[in-house]
């Protein structure tokens, strides 16, 4: 069984048991969260779709960790003008085990 969910502007695909990782969101480690944006759910042959959402749909997740992305670099130049800026960028996410998916 696995069901796709909507959650900081992207979607991604979870199953029970799985680990992925998603735009920040509020709360501690070992909180308990409830993705309501649930677009689809598969159970073998059993397909349900939403338009655009489910409902009476969620997946429930423990948030595993909070946390930030390695730094990437953000170099401009203007040539002959001496222009140079030099700029790092840390992305924080939220790492969330999924528990249980219930429509």
């Amino acid at each position: 069984m696995y069901a796709i969910v909507r959650t900081g502007g992207k979607q991604y695909q979870v199953a029970c048991g799985d680990q992925v990782r998603v735009e920040k969101l509020e709360g501690n480690v070992g909180d308990s969260i409830d993705l309501v944006d649930v677009l689809m759910i598969s159970d073998g042959d059993d397909v349900k779709i939403g338009q655009p959402v489910l409902e009476n749909a969620k997946v429930t997740a423990k948030i595993a960790e909070q946390g930030k992305d390695k730094k990437i670099i953000i170099f401009k130049k203007k040539r002959r003008k001496g222009y140079r800026l030099k700029k790092g960028h840390r992305q924080s996410y939220t790492a969330l085990k999924i528990e249980e998916i219930s429509a």
